[in-house]
């Protein structure tokens, strides 16, 4: 009798992974595939949470690895994920979660006139990718790193006259630079006067190795922007996020 229970059960389960597989092959999804996106956490109310890409997809982690309950609403993340379904229940996706990190995320500083370069710093950076999604703008960059320091990064507005003139700071408290790093850092711009369905140019400052530069995005407080995608090397490691603040 137990060996014909332990049968059912076998057969029953092979039955639902069957089911499940052919879900997957119908929407053209695979377990073994995977995406690595840059999402914000979002509460749905009871302690539960969901993502949201930059292109305004959500995504329901129905399955896997996940630490969200741990994060804060506007947080955001990189988000290594597998599809699992196309639009359920009000979301764009299901998916599983193989893995996800906290990208450090925050508000504009503020602008200290003329002790913002001791304050905040002058060291120079890379800019390896610049976006604005889900109200944030996103920033990807080579840095000198020595490991004696965290290294403290912000956005400012620059000029009270131009809100929408910003700039990016880079303190590394005088760590000594032997290796080159890639960093991420995202900042929240909703207390940039909002836009009313408008696109504007905005301006980012920037202190990196070849100078002084700026860099024209357009931005709309009230639209969102296509997903984008950086591809980070393949001997990236998250404990790389932590050597920020």
């Amino acid at each position: 009798m137990k060996t014909l229970k332990l049968i059912a059960v076998w057969i029953s389960g092979m039955l639902i992974a069957l089911t499940f597989n052919s879900c997957l092959d119908d929407d053209g999804y695979s377990l073994n595939e995977f995406r690595i996106s840059v999402a914000t956490v979002e509460s749905q109310g009871g302690g539960s949470h969901y993502f949201r890409l930059d292109n305004g997809e959500t995504l329901w982690p129905s399955a896997g690895y996940y630490l969200g309950h741990n994060f804060d609403d506007g947080q955001r993340t990189l988000l290594n994920y597998t599809l699992l379904s196309d639009s359920i229940k009000g979301f764009s996706h299901y998916i599983k979660v193989n893995r996800v990190d906290a990208i450090l995320t925050k508000s504009l500083a503020e602008n200290k006139g003329l002790q913002n370069d001791s304050i905040y710093g002058t060291d120079p950076i890379k800019v390896k990718d610049l976006w604005i999604g889900n109200g944030y703008l996103n920033l990807v960059f080579g840095y000198n790193y020595g490991g004696q320091a965290t290294h403290f990064v912000n956005l400012l507005q620059a000029e009270e006259e131009d809100p929408y003139t910003v700039e990016f700071r880079h303190n590394a408290y005088n760590d000594s630079p032997q290796i080159g790093m890639d960093g991420i850092v995202c900042f929240d711009l909703s207390t940039l006067p909002d836009t009313k369905g408008e696109t504007v140019q905005l301006v980012f400052r920037v202190n990196t190795f070849d100078g002084e530069k700026e860099i024209e995005l357009d931005y709309n407080s009230s639209r969102q922007t296509k997903e984008k995608s950086y591809v980070f090397p393949s001997d990236f490691n998250p404990e790389m996020l932590e050597r920020l603040n």
